[in-house]
């Protein structure tokens, strides 16, 4: 899972990859850091089919309000730069990884 850098241009991030997941989170947020080794867990195991991309909502506000984030960690996916589903909270996993099998499978591929 690689982070999200000042450099990065969002629009080419999320377009440069089918399928991509932003995982937003913060570093004063307690259910992130929960999460953390979660989304790496994630991303190793979905890497053929998702890159999934870390973005910290402090050092992108502008980015968090853009998509109405109104909590963290939140989890954007896009299909060919478009977003197609959003997911709020910490869970385990399996959780995650079957969220993003349904939301791939409902009317995009």
């Amino acid at each position: 899972m690689r982070q999200l850098s000042a450099e990065d241009n969002f629009t080419r991030v999320v377009q440069e990859k089918d399928w991509v997941l932003i995982y937003f989170t913060a570093a004063w947020c307690g259910p992130c850091k929960i999460m953390g080794p979660v989304m790496e867990e994630v991303a190793a195991a979905s890497a053929e089919s998702v890159t999934v991309i870390k973005a910290d909502v402090d050092q992108f506000p502008a980015l968090a309000a853009h998509y109405s984030l109104r909590g963290v960690p939140a989890l954007l996916l896009f299909n060919k730069g478009n977003l197609v589903d959003r997911k709020v909270g910490s869970a385990p996993p399996q959780m995650v990884s079957d969220w993003i099998n349904q939301s791939r499978n409902k009317r995009y591929e």
